[in-house]
Parts: structure tokens; sequence; C-alpha cells
């Protein structure tokens, strides 16, 4: 009896973990085929039907580098605001920033403003209690995404990734940073981390209020909507950008095909800038077809300054085809490289939460903003080569002559790609 008992919970545990680490919906498993460039209206038309929503005109998108330029920035719309705050953000540690943050937040919710916060509930482990406390007793709405419960353990391993932030309705911001003492000053030793934010403002800033209110709903059952949340918005600039998100049980294949379209249709340049690079068989596929077409295809990674060994060695051990099909290497030196941008071709640039490994292309609830302009694209191509006067290029003849003791532990962490 006491065997099947175990043998029973046994079974329970492998269904346990198969469940949480499948999306469970049918993936792209073919590759794709090239039938035009990024600057091709018909790549557009593309994104439209497949991703959605549409591409909206007239925005201002502003580039914010490390905590320096990021925090003040987020703190100063927030204590602007006059209506609605929404907040969706992995991490969030208790700190010198994350206090500041409850400070920020809670002043606004006594002055009458609706503050709604929605925190992942791994993601946020290391916040203190107090912090969640102090904003609730301010009015506050503070959520915690798929907390653990007995009945619901399937979706253990499905975390919000997104990093949202909107006031008013009016002004967005997304990124790659974290609420964190990491993030905070401009990267200049390993405590500091390297990472880039960017304010949204336009039409395009309903879309990432709808992104929020995608997940905000599914934790609370409670739809938020009217001009506290959906202003008219104007137009702020000239830009012209698309915010879509991706999950496990809305279309979790989105994101990944995002990116297999716009490499497959990068014609001359592809720059990536992830701090998790662990990429599938076809992400592989696609970005060799584009360096043997003669795409010049440079990544930026983070070197030994990394917040998890085993994935950057379930990375390196994949790197032997994409650099000998002429694919450029770059390990950031001086601290954690946190960034999350894709630029194509100097005209399409992708940023947001997404990671280039099958976590954020299967298992995370992610969000990007894509952005479809010249101007914009160069000035994230010259932070891309700022960035890259402090990286480090590995070459294939030095990846063969790796450390013994990387390539013996290297099959070992292979098998546990699925879930990085």
């Amino acid at each position: 009896m006491r065997i099947a008992l175990l043998s029973g919970a046994a079974v329970l545990a492998l269904v346990l973990v198969g469940l949480n680490f499948s999306a469970g919906e049918k993936r792209v498993t073919r590759q794709l085929e090239r039938r035009y460039d990024v600057t091709d209206p018909s790549f557009e038309r593309a994104l439209d039907a497949l991703l959605g929503p549409g591409i909206v005109a007239g925005n201002q998108i502003d580039a914010l580098l490390n905590g320096e330029q990021i925090f003040p920035a987020m703190l100063d719309a927030i204590k602007q605001a006059k209506r609605s705050i929404t907040f969706e953000t992995y991490i969030y540690w208790s700190g010198s920033i994350g206090r500041e943050f409850v400070d920020a937040l809670s002043e606004r919710a006594r002055a009458g403003v609706h503050v709604h916060v929605l925190l992942d509930w791994l993601g946020s482990v290391k916040m203190e209690d107090r912090f969640i406390d102090e904003m609730r007793e301010t009015g506050i709405e503070v959520e915690r995404y798929h907390e653990p419960t007995w009945w619901q353990l399937a979706r253990l391993n499905n975390r919000t990734h997104r990093k949202l932030l909107v006031v008013d309705g009016e002004t967005g911001f997304t990124g790659g940073v974290g609420i964190a003492d990491p993030w905070r000053g401009h990267a200049q030793d390993p405590e500091h981390w390297r990472d880039s934010h960017f304010r949204i403002q336009g039409p395009v800033v309903a879309q990432v209020q709808a992104t929020f209110m995608d997940n905000w709903t599914k934790a609370t059952g409670h739809v938020l909507h009217g001009d506290d949340y959906f202003p008219p918005l104007e137009e702020a600039g000239g830009l012209r950008a698309q915010m879509f998100s991706s999950s496990p049980s809305a279309g979790s294949d989105r994101m990944h095909l995002m990116y297999l379209m716009a490499i497959t249709a990068a014609g001359r340049t592809i720059r990536l800038s992830t701090p998790y690079f662990v990429p599938d068989e076809l992400s592989e596929q696609a970005l060799i077809a584009a360096a043997r077409r003669g795409v010049k295809v440079q990544l930026i990674l983070p070197g030994k300054e990394i917040d998890t060994d085993v994935v950057r060695s379930a990375s390196r051990a994949r790197w032997g085809p994409l650099l000998e099909a002429g694919i450029e290497f770059y390990e950031y030196q001086p601290t954690m490289y946190h960034c999350k941008v894709l630029v194509v071709d100097e005209f399409l640039t992708s940023v947001g939460s997404t990671n280039f490994d099958n976590r954020s292309f299967s298992l995370n609830d992610e969000a990007n903003l894509n952005v479809f302009d010249a101007a914009f694209a160069a000035r994230q191509v010259a932070v891309f080569e700022q960035d890259l006067q402090r990286a480090q290029r590995v070459t294939l003849e030095q990846w063969r002559n790796r450390p013994l003791s990387e390539k013996l532990i290297e099959p070992l962490v292979e098998m546990t790609s699925p879930a990085l």
C-alpha cells in the first residue's frame, strides 16, 4: 500500500513538472519562408494580422539608459499622476529603490489616485511583506500573480515577466528594468547592472494599458475601464509603434513568431542585446540562415558577470554552429548586461521584457513594443555600438578552446534548456 502511494505521488509530481514546462498550445515548428524585408509594407501587414494589435502612428518614445535615468523618469511620472497608475513587474525586491516606489505610489493613493500594482509572486519573493501592507493601507490594490495554491500547481511555472507602468493612461514605460537596487546607478561596477527602459507617449499607450489589463483581469476578475484608464490620446510624436503580448493561456507563440519573422525578414543587419540567449532549434536556424545570406548578425550577452551561471553555460554550449556561420558574439565585461533590444536593418526596433530563450517564448507572460522608424533605430544602434566598446568578442577559435570543465558540464546543462 505504501509503495503504491509513493508511486502515485511520484507520477503526480512528474505530471505537474510536465505541465509546468509545457506551453499547452501548438507551437511554430517549421522554418518561415523569406518573402519580404522589414521595410516592406507586407511585413507590417503580416505583423498586424498575426500579432495584433495594429501599428499606430503619432508616438514619442524615449530611451532611458540605466537606473540613473530610468528610475527618476518613472518616479516623476508617478508623482504627477492625477487619475490612475497601473504597474506590473516581475522583479520587486526590498531595498532603497523599492522603498522609493512604495512611498511614491502610496502618496498618490492617499491623494485619491486609483493605483493598481500587479507583482509576480516569484519575482517579488525578496520583497518584505511590510511594503505590501503599507501600500494596501493607503488604498493601493496590490495583487500577486500566480501565487501558489494546491489546486493550481500546474501554472506555477507560468510567471508574468512583463514590465509595464502606465500613468493616467497617457504615459507608459516598458523595458528590462526591475525594481531592485542592482539596477541603480549607471553600470559603473558589478553591483550596478546595465539596462535600458523606454518612456512612451501617444496613441500606442492605450495598447500598453490594454496589455496590463490582460493580466489584471486574469488576477482579479475585475475590468478597469473608462477615461481614467483609457483617455482620448493625441499625437505626441512621429513614431509608428505596436505593443503586443504573449502568454501560455492566450497565444504563447506570438513572441516567438515575431522574432522569427523579424530575423527572416532581415536583409542587412541584426543587432540583438539580451541577457539570456538559449535559442531553440528554429531560432538558431533562422539566425544561421540570415548570416548565410549576408546579414551581419551581432549579439551582446553577459560575460562572467551574470546572475545565473547555468544560463550562461547552456547558452555557450549552443554557439558553435552560429559562430561557424559568421555570427558575432560579444560578452559585456563591466557588469551584468540586462538589455532586451532587437534592431533589424536599422528600421525595426523591438524592446520590452522578452529574453531570447524558451522561457520567454513559451512559459512566461511577456510584452514587447515594436517601433518602425529609421531615426529611432539609428539611436538604438548608437547605444548598441557604445555597449560593444565595453564588450569582448568571442571568436570561433576561442569558443572551441574553452576550458574542459566548461565542456564537460555543458551536456548536463543542455538538458535544462527547455526550462531556461
